[in-house]
């Protein structure tokens, strides 16, 4: 390894006597800090969620409001997601890390200064939007840390990274349950975080490293953009990672206005599920490091199905215990999917590299590379699940008075998620199929069933 200044020249983890030598502890470090980044973004990010808790009747906002107001916010935080994945690229991991952390500083002052009662609901959505800056820190951390692991690695390593990041969640839930608990104001949440950003830009600027391998590469997502295998993948990851940002949001509020619940109520219930999904999500890579990503996903998809009928039937029926109980399962389900789908990327370039006809470092270069490059992508566009589901949650309320319309539409979105994920990376050709393309092709034959 070869370093000059904080940026590290030469990178080889697929060489096993470099990762073992030198390669594995710079990895787990910039790993480490990376993760504490990007967790103190998911929790600015879903700041809101937590925000209109403490928004009673002196706000004057309706519950349509608050749900398109957690809607706006989420779509920022899933359109930034691209040009934070093209910034790893342009100025290193490191330095983007510094960066991204710091921004978080924006929103977070500015909703300290308007969270009061007679502040307009257009000054609420406008400071809204720029906490959406925060979801912006997966992306770059993801594509960084793919850079940073072998291909034997990435499925715990992306899992653990995606994982500490999502439990920025539920951490925040938890502050704001206990600042509730103790009748604080959610001034006294924006407080706590406010030193907090500025250790975890401090600390990724003295302990994390830029890749020069990754540095200038913008082409790359022009390459992975054109790759149809990122919009598939992107699709599903709506089904998951849409899923578990999308309820994320609307947890406390359906229990609020379906069910009844207070704020103090709510809270205690609304961190369990975020909490549960984000630990879960290694354990997702994990299996799909040792089973295949594909199956993984696959069978999670059914889960997923499963659940949201039983949340129907819960629904309709108003039975908070079975509603909370299968709720959070569909947390959890969600966040073993999240770890399966993105172990899936970097196997599904790789396979392509091998199928070109690449060999050795060449085949590992060439996934890295798509594979980074295609993770800014798929994680925008599947964080816009979570858009869908704040929306179809706000029209379900104004429609029927309860979630049981946006339930039904999830229900038949999964099943469209089970049948592409068959279809496209399960599905074993026909005997007349294998023939036909043996006969007209020399490449060797691409097979995803253990990406």
């Amino acid at each position: 390894m070869t370093a000059t200044g904080k940026w590290i020249e030469h990178w080889d983890p697929e060489d096993e006597t470099f990762w073992r030598e030198t390669g594995e502890k710079v990895a787990r470090r910039n790993l480490l800090f990376s993760v504490l980044s990007e967790h103190i973004g998911f929790s600015i990010w879903t700041l809101w969620s937590v925000l209109v808790l403490f928004m009673g009747p002196e706000y004057g906002l309706t519950p349509a409001d608050k749900f398109l107001l957690t809607s706006m916010v989420t779509l920022v935080g899933a359109v930034v997601r691209v040009p934070y994945t093209f910034a790893v690229a342009i100025f290193g991991g490191r330095n983007w890390t510094i960066v991204s952390a710091s921004l978080l500083l924006i929103p977070t002052i500015a909703a300290f200064v308007v969270m009061k009662p007679g502040t307009s609901f257009d000054t609420f959505l406008w400071i809204g939007l720029l906490a959406g800056i925060g979801g912006g820190n997966f992306a770059s951390s993801m594509t960084n840390i793919n850079a940073f692991f072998p291909l034997r690695k990435k499925g715990w390593a992306l899992g653990l990274n995606a994982g500490g990041g999502n439990i920025g969640v539920p951490v925040i839930q938890l502050i704001a349950l206990a600042i509730i608990g103790a009748s604080g104001g959610p001034r006294v949440l924006l407080g706590i975080y406010i030193p907090l950003i500025l250790i975890a830009a401090t600390l990724a600027a003295l302990f994390m490293d830029n890749l020069t391998s990754v540095k200038n590469d913008t082409g790359a997502a022009k390459d992975a953009a054109r790759d149809w295998h990122t919009w598939i993948m992107a699709f599903l990851y709506i089904g998951t990672f849409g899923s578990f940002i999308g309820y994320a949001f609307a947890f406390g509020q359906v229990l609020q206005v379906q069910f009844g619940r207070t704020p103090l109520q709510a809270a205690y219930l609304t961190f369990i599920g975020p909490l549960l999904g984000s630990l879960i999500r290694p354990v997702g890579g994990w299996l799909a490091d040792r089973y295949g990503g594909a199956k993984i996903t696959l069978w999670n998809f059914v889960a997923m199905a499963a659940a949201t009928a039983i949340l129907v039937v819960a629904s309709m029926q108003k039975s908070l215990p079975l509603f909370v109980t299968v709720f959070i399962v569909l947390f959890v389900l969600s966040g073993l999917g999240n770890g399966s789908t993105y172990k899936m990327i970097p196997g599904i370039f790789q396979t392509k590299a091998l199928a070109k006809g690449l060999t050795g470092d060449e085949a590992a270069a060439y996934g890295r590379r798509l594979s980074g490059a295609s993770m800014g992508l798929i994680g925008a566009v599947g964080a816009l699940g979570g858009v869908g589901i704040n929306l179809a949650f706000r029209q379900s309320f104004l429609s029927y008075g309860s979630g049981t319309g946006a339930f039904v539409t999830f229900l038949a979105f999964y099943g469209l998620c089970f049948a592409v994920t068959w279809a496209v990376y399960l599905r074993r050709p026909t005997a007349q199929a294998q023939a036909k393309a043996s006969a007209s092709e020399t490449k060797p034959q691409l097979s995803y069933a253990e990406v």
